[in-house]
């Protein structure tokens, strides 16, 4: 355990988090996703599962150390409802609150089409992998820098 770190945050995960340069993505899914087939393509092969932990509560983990990117539009970005792009599903409303409880400034939150996000996800870092099964809980967070 360290001091002032979330326990969610594992050191795998930790590693992950903090080997990701400027631009690159992380995965985080559901527990739906196609984790193993996507991570297998990511830059680091690696699969990092949180089972049992809802989508939000990782979300809320990851961002109290990672900065979001802010010289991209929308940093984070979803999975979109099939059929209904514009939706946004239980899963997804409680992420966007998370997001927004991470604060500096209002974050957009982009939408793919679920193909494309897959595709955009074999594009990532790594995969994170959630136990929970509410449907679309599959997001792509930008990492973005520090200033001093």
């Amino acid at each position: 355990m360290l001091k002032g770190i979330d326990p969610l945050l594992s050191p795998d995960l930790l590693y992950v988090l903090a080997a990701m340069g400027h631009g690159d993505d992380i995965a985080l899914v559901d527990g739906n996703h196609p984790a193993e087939t996507v991570a297998a393509e990511t830059t680091s092969g690696q699969l990092i599962r949180l089972p049992g932990v809802a989508i939000e509560d990782a979300a809320r983990a990851i961002l109290s150390v990672l900065p979001l990117d802010s010289f991209v539009d929308a940093p984070v970005r979803r999975m979109e409802v099939i059929g209904a792009p514009d939706e946004l599903p239980e899963a997804q409303l409680a992420v966007k609150a998370e997001i927004g409880r991470s604060g500096g400034s209002p974050i957009q939150i982009g939408g793919l089409e679920r193909f494309a996000f897959y595709e955009a996800a074999k594009s990532a870092f790594a995969v994170v992998q959630v136990g929970d099964c509410r449907p679309y809980g599959c997001f792509l967070f930008k990492k973005g820098v520090l200033n001093p």
